[in-house]
């Protein structure tokens, strides 16, 4: 199960990653007033971002009812990957606390600096060869959920990647967006980047050349998290 927050942060590359992988994606929009499945109809769940904040309940009302669901999920056993917002929302449903981070705004392709850890992680552990991805964020997980295995870090010392539980992981980046996604985020943030004097269009840029890399280094995270769900099937409750 996918679950889409607004239609202009759609699973992408992952999701295409996915299915290649031999996946099928049940995308689930609550934003049009789709209903969360019960964890026990899919065998993966995989939350995407959002434009809105994970302790945004009181204004986005599926955010609270999600945060339950990916906590029953978990503890069903069932394999979860949050990213960027739904990195967030993973790490605030187990525990964790999210807020700004103290670092300022991060956009762009930035490093990312793997932690020892990562070597042996069923998920990420292939991915040490990944040395950038694209970010687009204010908020960070400021104190991951008690037992939680930070993977990676960005530059500034933030949580860029984690474990939260034994088959739940998050990464605050975004593997799944191309230039020409980062161009729609870059219209509807243009006005707090100029103010913050981001040249836009040079970031573009950079994203765009910088695709191919990326789409090569981040393709495993796909596949393995395909494996994983895989391996996660067992028996289905009869309807």
């Amino acid at each position: 199960m996918v679950v889409e927050h607004q239609q202009n942060c759609p699973a992408g590359l992952v999701g295409d990653w996915l299915v290649e992988a031999g996946a099928s994606l049940d995308v689930v929009r609550p934003y049009l007033g789709d209903e969360l499945p019960e964890p026990a109809t899919y065998d993966a769940l995989l939350v995407l971002g959002g434009d809105m904040g994970a302790n945004d309940d009181a204004t986005v009302p599926w955010l609270g009812p999600l945060k339950k669901h990916v906590h029953a999920t978990v503890a069903a056993g069932t394999p979860v990957l949050g990213i960027c917002l739904g990195h967030q929302l993973v790490a605030a449903a187990l525990g964790g606390v999210v807020g700004k981070n103290p670092a300022g705004l991060t956009v762009g392709v930035e490093p990312v600096v793997w932690e020892a850890a990562v070597a042996d992680d069923p998920l990420f552990g292939g991915m040490v060869h990944a040395d950038r991805v694209v970010h687009w964020n204010g908020d960070v997980v400021v104190a991951p959920p008690p037992g939680s295995t930070t993977l990676a870090r960005t530059v500034d010392g933030s949580v860029q990647a984690a474990r939260f539980a034994a088959a739940a992981w998050g990464i605050q980046a975004h593997p799944e967006v191309d230039a020409a996604t980062c161009r729609q985020w870059a219209e509807v943030d243009r006005d707090d980047h100029l103010a913050r004097g981001l040249d836009q269009d040079a970031m573009i840029d950079r994203i765009r050349a910088a695709e191919e890399e990326l789409e090569r280094q981040w393709r495993p995270l796909g596949e393995r998290f395909a494996r994983i769900a895989e391996r996660s099937v067992g028996p289905r409750p009869t309807p």
